[in-house]
């Protein structure tokens, strides 16, 4: 028998599922009329799921032109070839075991069971085509494991990556997606369970600051940790050395395109276009996902420009992508004002970050990753709890929800962060994460794949 998951969905998803069904409650129509609106309705709603996925598939390339940009020559075949094993390896992955485990039924609300590939167990929201909703869910779980390439870049074992890249696709992501996402126990809004009788709300993570970012960014900072700097990152004075990547001009390519996936990522998670209440939705979902991508690029870059005497584009580049990850998480709930805002936090404390890690952890991140999706994943879920037009506690509505929204973030990070330790250490422990130092210091393309990006 087949499970709906309707009511595991955000609330607006479940909302905006059956207008046609609402309004022929109300109004008298032709069976045959009602049922082409129903074809129509849910024929315009799959398109736009596809073309969603179609979207944050395309953040694929974005990533590893950011990464490939903030790295060195050397190690640019290694970078790209990398996203492309993320997800390769992390689709089928993800339809052999992840999809059942996420959206599974489960009876203590932990994890669903595998399903070995089968479809059958499931029904997707609105009568939309099941395949198709493996295929959004699967280009979500992709971006969760590429999060983790450009912490550990330039110096990782390509065969280790293939292993942790496994892991992530089959238990970590799957696992914390169940409790967020699949029915689980952060998610449960029935009367009596542990999120209502603590908090009176469940967490809300609309699009996946949390569920998506947080979860890789904290993964990238404890493989960045466990594998250690790169040769020559820190001196024999324990000061940071900067190690420049080789083209701003590819990673800002990439940051464009992670940009304009992002229109796929979080107007797409509306899962629904059709009618009115939906087309206002994904609009304004769009516009609060550009807002605070651009006062985060803007709070980076003054910051920057007023901390360091000139503005950064590196530093700029990262903070468009912490307002972007600031906001996934309640793009829906906020105004554009509170989009504002929350891309202007993300933006002053994704540097701050970078700096601390960097200065006084000593843990190397190529990238930023950490800072910017772990970090900003984390502080874009409590924003939501502060302002959310209903139940933010900036509008009256008490501490009950930013409660929930800082117990869930704490929650999936102590899981991505004990699976890292486990993942990683035992990695280490049994083969070694890191390269020798020869390979590492002549470059991983070669040596790791026998070809290199530039020829000339």
């Amino acid at each position: 028998m087949k499970k709906t998951i309707l009511h595991k969905m955000p609330l607006a998803i479940a909302a905006a599922a059956t207008p046609i069904t609402s309004f022929a409650a109300e109004t008298e129509m032709p069976a045959n009329v009602l049922e082409m609106l129903k074809d129509s309705e849910v024929s315009i709603n799959t398109v736009w799921m596809l073309l969603a996925a179609m979207l944050v598939f395309f953040m694929q390339p974005g990533f590893a032109l950011c990464e490939a940009g903030f790295s060195r020559t050397k190690n640019t075949a290694n970078i790209l070839f990398k996203n492309f094993v993320d997800f390769t390896l992390g689709s089928v992955c993800f339809w052999l075991v992840g999809f059942g485990v996420m959206w599974g039924a489960s009876g203590a609300g932990f994890m669903g069971m595998p399903e070995w590939g089968s479809l059958d167990f499931l029904e997707a929201p609105g009568g939309l085509p099941i395949e198709g909703f493996l295929m959004f869910q699967t280009v979500f779980c992709a971006t969760a494991a590429t999060i983790v390439s450009g912490a550990m870049a330039e110096r990782t074992k390509f065969s280790m990556y293939i292993v942790y890249s496994l892991l992530i696709s089959l238990v970590v992501y799957p696992i914390e997606g169940h409790w967020t996402w699949g029915g689980g126990w952060l998610m449960n809004g029935e009367e009596g369970s542990f999120m209502m009788n603590t908090f009176g709300y469940t967490l809300h993570d609309f699009a996946g600051s949390t569920v998506v970012h947080s979860c890789g960014g904290w993964l990238a900072l404890i493989g960045a940790m466990i594998l250690g700097p790169r040769r020559g990152k820190y001196g024999k004075d324990g000061k940071s050395r900067a190690i420049p990547g080789h083209s701003l001009t590819l990673a800002s390519l990439g940051v464009f395109i992670l940009w304009f996936g992002w229109f796929g990522f979080n107007p797409g998670s509306q899962l629904a276009a059709f009618g009115e209440d939906n087309r206002i939705a994904i609009s304004h979902t769009f516009a609060t996902t550009n807002m605070a991508a651009c006062t985060g690029g803007l709070a980076t870059l003054f910051f920057s420009w007023i901390r360091y005497g000139k503005p950064s584009l590196s530093l700029t580049l990262n903070g468009i992508l912490a307002g972007l990850v600031g906001i996934t998480d309640g793009c829906d709930m906020v105004s554009i004002g509170g989009a504002a805002c929350i891309g202007l936090i993300c933006g002053i404390i994704m540097p701050l970050s970078v700096e601390f890690i960097d200065h006084v952890l000593h843990i190397d991140d190529p990238v930023g990753a950490s800072s910017v999706h772990g970090v900003c994943g984390f502080v874009g879920t409590l924003c939501t709890g502060l302002f959310a037009t209903e139940g933010g506690l900036f509008y009256g509505f008490g501490w009950g929800f930013l409660g929930a929204q800082l117990f869930g973030a704490l929650v999936v990070g102590a899981w991505a962060i004990g699976c890292g330790l486990v993942i990683f250490k035992g990695i280490d422990m049994i083969h070694g994460l890191r390269v020798d130092a020869r390979i590492e210091e002549e470059g991983l393309d070669i040596y790791e794949h026998g070809e290199t990006a530039y020829n000339a």
